[in-house]
């Protein structure tokens, strides 16, 4: 307990948190913060402290999500976002441990996370994308956009809900395909199909849309029924290495997460060997600022086993040689912040129906996994990249006004 005393004090220093253990000594570390409300953890068992200092992500999340800890004065976001602006990357802080066996450890764990196979890849898929869709409907937006939202005015975000932020994610990344009607437009990763409606409903383009998750192609091929254009937007059950071209177009919105450090080249080449000479391919992925790094335990254990989220160094260290040309990269840096917070809400307002869904346990893991995602864009070291690519570098207007005029129109139906 005084080595996690020590730890605490180093963690907090703005806004007060008081930790009750089980042994009912309390400790409380910080100063009271206007921005921070004040905090308690109590801890259930003797057993929290040391499984906190041995694994501080996973040892909190799985203590919290047993029912271990408990919070008061605010809930789960509310501790993780004291927990994240007390180390917020900008000021060169970490809530990790950075010591010598630690990077050594980190170095180990890199080198023997490079690949995800593809005999893993489409069960690791289903770990999360299979999950009831009753979960999803509840806290996604209509159209069940997993990914980052787009506020093109972050700064009264307020006025604006997810649906349209979802609305003008998909102008914004349809502005810069550069489509023409009749176009061939390959959707690796499509979810539950919104974005390959979108680009048939606005442009006249016809969509293949390709995912690994039988859920989301279910919902998928549904959708495009019901809209009465499954003749033009098809969606399909197959590996991206398994689809044969050409396209005009590529999108990958959310996708690249899963596809492993080792299979960049394979990822590139591939797509490469898809487009059409003038084609292009717009990469949306969260990404890392920090170089590259390692998926934390908790994410690999109960939320996406097989994910890696990329740097930048590591994108373009992909592509060349593979004779695609970057055209475009837009670093998003608050708005899948934004967007996580709009679940967290809408997730804690449906409480009752998750847990009739699943249960408490649940409840716990999914509010946990929420708030780290939303803090770590809010204060950590993850960012959104949007990276365009072409084979031809005549393939695109030389200037980016073609992406503005097309984006405001598209914003103005």
């Amino acid at each position: 307990m005084k080595i996690f005393d020590r730890v605490l004090r180093r963690l907090v220093t703005k806004g007060q948190l008081t930790v009750f253990y089980a042994d009912g000594r309390s400790v409380t570390v910080g100063s009271p913060d206007p921005d921070l409300p004040p905090l308690a953890l109590r801890f259930l068992d003797k057993r929290v402290p040391l499984d906190i200092v041995k694994d501080p992500r996973l040892g909190m999340a799985e203590a919290y999500i047993d029912g271990r800890v408990a919070i008061e004065g605010g809930g789960i976001m509310e501790f993780v976002s004291m927990i994240r602006q007390n180390n917020a990357w900008e000021n060169g802080k970490s809530i990790d441990a950075k010591g010598p066996v630690q990077r050594a450890l980190k170095t180990v764990r890199r080198k023997l996370w490079k690949a995800n196979h593809r005999s893993r890849s489409k069960a690791n898929v289903a770990h999360h994308y299979d999950l009831s869709g009753a979960l999803y409907a509840l806290f996604l937006d209509r159209d069940r956009q997993y990914s980052c939202a787009y506020f093109p005015d972050a700064e009264n975000e307020a006025g604006i809900s997810l649906e349209q932020a979802q609305e003008d994610k998909k102008a914004h990344i349809a502005a810069k395909l550069y489509l023409k009607p009749g176009m061939k437009v390959l959707d690796i990763g499509c979810g539950w199909g919104g974005m390959a409606l979108y680009l048939h409903k606005h442009f006249g383009v016809d969509v293949t849309g390709i995912t690994l998750s039988e859920e989301q192609l279910k919902v998928a091929r549904q959708r495009a029924i019901d809209a009465g254009v499954a003749d033009h937007v098809q969606f399909e059950l197959i590996d991206y290495r398994d689809i044969e071209g050409p396209f005009d177009r590529i999108v990958s919105v959310g996708m690249f997460e899963h596809v492993g450090t080792a299979d960049y080249r394979v990822f590139y080449n591939k797509c490469r060997d898809l487009l059409t000479p003038d084609g292009v391919m717009l990469i949306h992925t969260i990404g890392r600022v920090d170089g590259p790094g390692i998926t934390d335990t908790f994410t690999t254990k109960y939320i996406f086993p097989g994910g890696y989220i990329p740097a930048l160094s590591e994108m373009v260290a992909g592509s060349e040689g593979t004779r695609l040309m970057i055209t475009d990269v837009e670093v998003l840096r608050i708005h899948y912040g934004l967007t996580i917070r709009d679940w967290y809400k809408r997730t804690m307002a449906h409480k009752a129906d998750i847990v009739a869904l699943y249960d408490e346990r649940f409840f716990r893991l999914w509010t946990f996994y929420l708030a780290g995602a939303a803090t770590v864009f809010e204060h950590g070291s993850m960012v959104n990249f949007q990276v365009q690519y072409v084979r031809d570098r005549r393939a695109l207007p030389i200037t980016r006004d073609y992406m503005i005029e097309a984006e405001t129109a598209l914003r103005g139906r």
